[in-house]
Protein backbone atom coordinates (compact mmCIF):
# COMPACT_ATOMS: atom_id res chain seq x y z
CA UNK A 1 0.00 0.00 0.00
CA UNK A 2 1.40 3.22 -0.75
CA UNK A 3 -0.62 5.21 2.30
CA UNK A 4 -1.16 4.10 5.80
CA UNK A 5 -4.02 2.12 6.37
CA UNK A 6 -7.28 3.91 7.66
CA UNK A 7 -8.56 2.49 11.32
CA UNK A 8 -11.59 3.42 12.66
CA UNK A 9 -11.74 3.44 16.69
CA UNK A 10 -13.41 -0.06 17.08
CA UNK A 11 -11.63 -2.01 14.31
CA UNK A 12 -14.86 -2.82 11.91
CA UNK A 13 -13.84 -0.12 9.13
CA UNK A 14 -10.07 -0.68 8.67
CA UNK A 15 -9.04 -0.45 5.28
CA UNK A 16 -8.83 -4.25 4.18
CA UNK A 17 -9.23 -3.53 -0.10
CA UNK A 18 -6.44 -2.88 -2.30
CA UNK A 19 -8.64 -0.51 -4.69
CA UNK A 20 -5.45 -0.24 -7.48
CA UNK A 21 -5.64 -4.50 -7.63
CA UNK A 22 -9.17 -4.93 -6.79
CA UNK A 23 -8.60 -7.01 -4.14
CA UNK A 24 -9.06 -7.79 -0.66
CA UNK A 25 -6.92 -9.13 1.91
CA UNK A 26 -7.58 -11.75 4.32
CA UNK A 27 -5.98 -14.18 6.70
CA UNK A 28 -5.21 -17.17 5.70
CA UNK A 29 -6.06 -18.82 8.86
CA UNK A 30 -6.93 -17.49 12.70
CA UNK A 31 -4.40 -16.02 14.06
CA UNK A 32 -2.78 -17.91 17.72
CA UNK A 33 -5.42 -15.39 19.66
CA UNK A 34 -8.42 -15.56 17.66
CA UNK A 35 -11.51 -14.17 18.85
CA UNK A 36 -13.27 -16.85 17.68
CA UNK A 37 -11.16 -19.47 18.65
CA UNK A 38 -12.70 -21.35 22.06
CA UNK A 39 -11.77 -19.89 25.21
CA UNK A 40 -12.13 -16.29 25.38
CA UNK A 41 -8.54 -16.13 24.20
CA UNK A 42 -8.31 -12.10 24.45
CA UNK A 43 -10.18 -11.74 27.90
CA UNK A 44 -13.02 -10.09 26.35
CA UNK A 45 -16.01 -9.21 28.03
CA UNK A 46 -19.33 -11.54 27.60
CA UNK A 47 -20.91 -10.52 24.75
CA UNK A 48 -18.71 -8.60 23.38
CA UNK A 49 -17.67 -11.14 19.98
CA UNK A 50 -21.17 -11.90 20.10
CA UNK A 51 -22.05 -7.48 19.38
CA UNK A 52 -18.48 -7.09 16.96
CA UNK A 53 -20.24 -9.85 14.64
CA UNK A 54 -23.56 -8.13 15.01
CA UNK A 55 -22.55 -4.74 14.20
CA UNK A 56 -19.92 -5.75 11.66
CA UNK A 57 -23.15 -8.07 9.91
CA UNK A 58 -25.70 -5.22 10.17
CA UNK A 59 -23.11 -2.78 8.20
CA UNK A 60 -22.08 -5.00 5.71
CA UNK A 61 -18.89 -4.79 7.20
CA UNK A 62 -15.80 -7.35 8.69
CA UNK A 63 -13.78 -7.40 11.61
CA UNK A 64 -10.12 -6.98 11.18
CA UNK A 65 -7.70 -9.49 12.84
CA UNK A 66 -6.47 -7.90 15.80
CA UNK A 67 -2.55 -9.02 14.94
CA UNK A 68 -2.84 -7.06 11.76
CA UNK A 69 -4.71 -3.78 13.15
CA UNK A 70 -1.50 -1.22 12.81
CA UNK A 71 0.13 -2.54 9.97
CA UNK A 72 0.30 -1.65 6.24
CA UNK A 73 -1.79 -4.84 5.47
CA UNK A 74 -4.65 -4.89 7.69
CA UNK A 75 -6.93 -7.93 6.96
CA UNK A 76 -10.94 -9.42 7.43
CA UNK A 77 -10.37 -11.56 10.35
CA UNK A 78 -10.16 -15.34 9.37
CA UNK A 79 -13.03 -16.55 12.18
CA UNK A 80 -15.14 -13.47 11.27
CA UNK A 81 -14.67 -14.97 7.34
CA UNK A 82 -15.97 -18.45 8.20
CA UNK A 83 -18.51 -17.20 10.61
CA UNK A 84 -21.97 -18.19 8.68
CA UNK A 85 -23.12 -14.85 9.32
CA UNK A 86 -19.57 -12.90 8.91
CA UNK A 87 -18.73 -14.37 5.59
CA UNK A 88 -22.53 -13.94 3.90
CA UNK A 89 -22.81 -10.43 5.46
CA UNK A 90 -19.05 -9.34 4.83
CA UNK A 91 -19.55 -7.10 1.44
CA UNK A 92 -15.99 -7.97 0.35
CA UNK A 93 -16.29 -11.52 0.47
CA UNK A 94 -19.39 -11.20 -0.91
CA UNK A 95 -17.50 -9.88 -3.74
CA UNK A 96 -14.28 -11.48 -3.60
CA UNK A 97 -16.84 -14.98 -4.01
CA UNK A 98 -18.12 -13.25 -7.27
CA UNK A 99 -15.15 -13.04 -8.14
CA UNK A 100 -14.95 -9.62 -9.17
CA UNK A 101 -12.12 -8.68 -6.08
CA UNK A 102 -9.30 -10.86 -6.00
CA UNK A 103 -8.64 -12.50 -2.10
CA UNK A 104 -5.12 -11.84 -1.13
CA UNK A 105 -4.06 -14.16 2.11
CA UNK A 106 -2.51 -12.50 5.04
CA UNK A 107 -0.41 -14.27 7.60
CA UNK A 108 -2.10 -13.05 10.73
CA UNK A 109 0.61 -13.59 13.20
CA UNK A 110 3.25 -12.15 11.12
CA UNK A 111 0.96 -9.08 10.12
CA UNK A 112 2.49 -9.15 6.53
CA UNK A 113 1.29 -10.82 3.37
CA UNK A 114 2.95 -13.85 2.14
Amino acid sequence: MNRAAMYSADGLGDDVAAPATWSVRVCGHRCSTCIFRPGNLMNLEAGRVAGMVKRAVADNGRIVCHKTLGTEAPAICAGFAAHPRGGAACLALRLARAGVLKTVPVKPDLGSEP
